[in-house]
């Protein structure tokens, strides 16, 4: 296998590309420069977890288009034959054999899925996820394909305490902690999976409640 590898500044230069998270651009980086000399890359999770990215950068460039997943946990570097030609004498073919079998290349030498194929390969990963504005820049048509789910993590009371004054509601922090800590962090008979959003609800909540209070109050004001 090759050890260097080279980047096609009409890709990288793209303001699709450019839009992107730094740190999303730095995994694609890494990524693309562990790859073999089809483009496949083996340990997409051990990259992750080796330079600190997030889940939400994986998602990242695969919404946008920039790997491809397959449901075996390899990915591809789409624009891997834009980048990067390997004269035959130092080619070694992917191991990933399988894989490369559901790819074609478009007129611009890119992969994408072949449509004689028709199989979806990350059919049991594919999931509809609205990933936060702040992270992305923007909403990537609320569709998004995830490699792993992302684990629910409890917050912490000062986490609750900065939404609710940001969200400038009645909702009281401890409360909301010592309810949740105390079911186990369920909401009905499911595993929570969004604490703000859950705020969100104590919040309506709570305005409902305080409306008939206010009423006899407004009254009295009058005397």
């Amino acid at each position: 296998m090759a050890e260097r590898r080279m980047f096609a500044k009409s890709i990288i230069d793209s303001d699709a590309f450019l839009e992107m998270p730094q740190s999303s651009q730095l995994l694609y980086f890494h990524l693309s420069m562990r790859a073999d000399d089809d483009g496949f890359v083996n340990k997409p999770k051990t990259v992750m977890r080796m330079i600190g990215a997030s889940d939400d950068d994986m998602r990242i460039l695969i919404a946008k288009k920039f790997i491809i997943p397959f449901e075996s946990g390899v990915v591809v570097i789409k624009h891997w034959r834009i980048h990067n030609y390997i004269q035959n004498d130092r080619y070694k073919e992917t191991n990933y054999k399988k894989e490369k079998a559901l790819l074609e290349l478009d007129e611009n030498k890119a992969y994408r899925l072949s449509d004689t194929k028709r199989i979806q390969p990350v059919s049991s990963l594919e999931t509809q996820v609205r990933l936060d504005k702040d992270s992305i820049g923007e909403d990537i048509d609320n569709k998004v394909i995830s490699i792993h789910a992302k684990k629910f993590t409890p917050p912490t009371i000062q986490d609750v305490k900065d939404y609710c004054n940001e969200r400038q509601n009645s909702v009281d922090p401890q409360q909301f902690i010592d309810y949740y800590t105390s079911n186990g962090w369920m909401v009905g008979r499911n595993k929570m999976k969004d604490w703000k959003a859950a705020v969100r609800t104590w919040e309506r909540r709570t305005k409902n409640q305080s409306k008939p209070d206010n009423k006899p109050l407004a009254r009295y004001a009058d005397l």
